[in-house]
């Protein structure tokens, strides 16, 4: 024990008091941390969706089967990859053009990130994610 001003003071119980205030810190920081690995896993896998999409846009031969192409190759590489978009949208510009041309796609989606509401995050996030593949030179046209 220790004297101040003529009393003794003791440390008993102040390991509680700081672990008492310390651990809904940590565990905010948990959620947070949890809550943006989330999104950069959304991120990515949009990203590798939007690059799927162009690919097979780029290989369609008419506007109308680019469109459907880059919509599927979307939808299954955010399948596969166990995403946490609910609804989705892509957009193609270019598709089935002129050989030596470019196609353009845009996925936009509405990631989920779980009950990390409570972080201070919100809910959902929308996602965007833009690729673009060149249409081959050598290709007959349509």
């Amino acid at each position: 024990m220790r004297r101040l001003c003529g009393r003794s003071v003791s440390d008993s119980g102040s390991a509680a008091v700081e672990l008492v205030l310390a651990v809904p810190l940590l565990v905010l920081c948990m959620f947070v941390v949890v809550g943006l690995g989330r999104l950069v896993g959304a991120r990515l896998a949009v990203n590798d969706a939007a690059y799927q999409a162009a690919r097979a846009a780029s290989l369609a031969r008419t506007p109308g089967e680019a469109g459907s192409a880059a919509e599927a190759a979307a939808r299954s590489s955010l399948a596969g990859r166990g995403s946490t978009c609910g609804a989705f949208s892509v957009r193609t510009h270019g598709g089935g053009g002129a050989p030596g041309g470019v196609v353009r796609v845009r996925v936009t989606c509405h990631a989920d990130l779980g009950e990390l509401t409570m972080s201070g995050l919100p809910g959902r996030v929308a996602v965007a994610g833009d690729a673009v593949s060149p249409v081959d030179r050598f290709r007959s046209s349509p």
